[in-house]
């Protein structure tokens, strides 16, 4: 009996759907990843190969989506705590002084995310656990775990809620 040897390949898609050519990134790991790659050499998704180390791609992913998506869940709640102080207001004038369009930045991922915030909640606990790994602390993505839980009531919304209506569900728990 012959045994055939089992060949793994590790990737993590950087992007939302692949439509169109440089904005979808599968970046692949692992010493046959050329073969996964060549899989995807004419459409619009784009490959990279960064190692022959399994668990590097994913390792990738998880930075990456630890910065975009852990940053958009602390800025909401920095939102949410400012308008339960009441300080809202003065918080956007302290961050125009610095960055004019900032503002509408945060708001507007604070408000963009919602839909999706239930997928992003499971995120948040293996980014933790990536973290936890790597020897640092994996608190910070656990509590962004539970603001995105929070927004889950959005789930697939056809339309952005208002701020006020995205501070309100993240305040009452």
């Amino acid at each position: 009996m012959e045994v055939n040897e089992i060949r793994f390949i590790d990737g993590g898609i950087i992007g939302g759907p692949a439509w169109t050519p440089k904005e979808t990134w599968l970046y692949l790991s692992g010493k046959d990843a050329q073969v996964i790659a060549d899989c995807f050499s004419n459409g619009p998704l784009e490959t990279k190969i960064i190692g022959d180390e399994i668990g590097k791609a994913s390792a990738l992913k998880m930075c990456f989506a630890a910065y975009s998506k852990g940053t958009t869940a602390l800025l909401a709640a920095i939102l949410a705590s400012a308008e339960s102080y009441g300080v809202r207001d003065e918080l956007y004038q302290q961050w125009a002084m610095d960055d004019s369009e900032f503002v509408n930045q945060v708001e507007g991922r604070a408000t963009r995310v919602t839909a999706k915030a239930w997928r992003f909640e499971g995120e948040m606990h293996e980014i933790a656990s990536t973290f936890e790994e790597a020897g640092l602390p994996n608190g910070f993505h656990k509590a962004a775990a539970e603001v995105y839980h929070r927004m889950a009531g959005f789930k697939n919304s056809s339309q952005i809620p208002p701020l006020d209506k995205v501070l309100k569900v993240l305040l009452e728990g």
